[in-house]
């Protein structure tokens, strides 16, 4: 692999900015002066931690503004879960692709992915060259029938999701009310057997909440502690609708969680509790969910969000900006057990190079500040395991290459929704 040598770029080294030569090589950050491969001039340039998107459903980009402004269980029942029974493999790959390219140009070099056809995620992520945590999402709607088939369904995804260089296996049980609890201890066991995170819906909405105690008559945490499911192979996203006990039970048991403020915002399932989590020692992590609850793929817009959203809801001003960059990088690196999302010698060489010569960026009083709250469209580079897959800020380099990936979408979405 050739080394890369950036000179003189102005990095975000926890949560200050410092001019110094960076060096990747064999697809880690390290700092020196080798010269011997490619050497960009970073004058102009930032560099900043690549995003890992915690939670999303990537395929998802198909439905992009197609089902607007209505409540989550409406919005799945009537329109979601209908048209992703029409889903091919072919739109499941397209939407992938288009997901992948539109993560990496806003500087997002890894993502947490639930959804159906892995094969098809796979072969997208391994073409565009980010980092991705994909799970096999399976339903059992509580009966064993369907249960028995889908677990052989994800022993067999995870086979295929094994020994590939930038793809974490996963298992994806979808939520307490579409999966049996007896479906969710054999996810966990599947998931110890074989190495793999658990990626998962909690606490989404309080109707989910108060539904599960009526039918199980206990609280949601406690039925899955009682079970052995909430362990640091967990990433559970939104849990939005816990009391302070429950918090307290997930940072016990190691759990990471997957803040998606702007979906929760748009399918008004509520407020999360960002500080709470933080002080109980829960590693928080921020996802985008998917495009068609949010409608974008922006990790930019999603720290933004959070961090303003949190201001508001708890009247706290200085909550805001180290708290958000840290769950949208080291922290997403951290869930899924890599060494990533910090500018530090020896850490996954997964970053991107920001044009300082914009308008987000003048003037640049606080590079952090910049990151979070203003910057937009100002990638120039994405580097994913120390090679770049946005260059000149374009996908691959290449704006033709971009548009067939745009195009391809397109078509997979009319097809989709209107027919051959």
């Amino acid at each position: 692999m050739e080394s890369v040598l950036i000179k003189n770029v102005l990095c975000l080294k926890g949560f200050d900015a410092k001019r110094e030569d960076l060096l990747i090589e064999e697809g880690k950050i390290t700092y020196g002066k080798d010269k011997s491969g490619k050497v960009i001039d970073g004058r102009n340039f930032a560099a900043v931690p690549g995003f890992m998107n915690a939670h999303t459903h990537s395929a998802m980009t198909l439905f992009r503004g197609y089902a607007e402004d209505m409540p989550l269980m409406e919005w799945l029942e009537k329109k979601i879960w209908p048209l992703e029974k029409k889903l091919k493999p072919k739109h499941i790959y397209a939407g992938t692709k288009l997901a992948c390219v539109e993560m990496l140009k806003s500087g997002c070099t890894a993502f947490n992915d639930m959804y159906f056809e892995v094969e098809q995620i796979a072969k997208a992520v391994e073409e565009c060259g980010i980092r991705a945590c994909i799970s096999s999402a399976f339903f059992d709607f509580f009966d064993e029938e369907i249960l028995e088939n889908s677990i052989k369904r994800v022993e067999k995804d995870l086979k295929l999701l094994s020994n590939r260089e930038l793809i974490i296996p996963a298992v994806g049980p979808h939520a307490p009310y579409t999966v049996s609890l007896e479906g969710l201890r054999r996810a966990m066991e599947i998931a110890k057997e074989k190495n793999a995170i658990v990626h998962f819906h909690l606490a989404e909405t309080e109707r989910e909440v108060l539904e599960f105690k009526k039918r199980e008559g206990k609280s949601v945490v406690k039925a899955l502690d009682e079970i052995g499911f909430l362990n640091s192979r967990l990433i559970a996203a939104h849990c939005i609708w816990l009391n302070d006990k429950e918090i307290e039970v997930l940072a016990k048991r190691g759990v990471s969680v997957a803040h998606c403020p702007i979906s929760n915002a748009k399918l008004c399932s509520g407020v999360f509790k960002y500080e709470d989590m933080i002080k109980k020692g829960v590693n928080v992590c921020i996802g985008t969910d998917g495009a068609a609850s949010n409608n974008s793929l922006n990790m930019l817009e999603e720290m933004k969000f959070s961090a303003l959203i949190q201001k508001v809801y708890k009247n706290t001003p200085e909550f805001g900006a180290k708290e958000v960059f840290k769950s949208a990088t080291e922290n997403g690196y951290k869930a899924v057990n890599l060494r990533g999302g910090k500018l530090e010698e020896g850490y996954l060489a997964d970053f991107s190079l920001y044009d300082l010569n914009t308008v987000s960026f003048c003037p640049n009083h606080s590079l952090l500040a910049n990151i979070v709250y203003s910057a937009s469209n100002s990638v120039v580079y994405t580097f994913v395991n120390g090679k770049a897959v946005v260059e000149n800020g374009y996908f691959k380099g290449d704006r033709e290459e971009e548009i067939k990936v745009i195009e391809e979408a397109r078509r997979a979405a009319e097809e989709l929704i209107y027919g051959d």
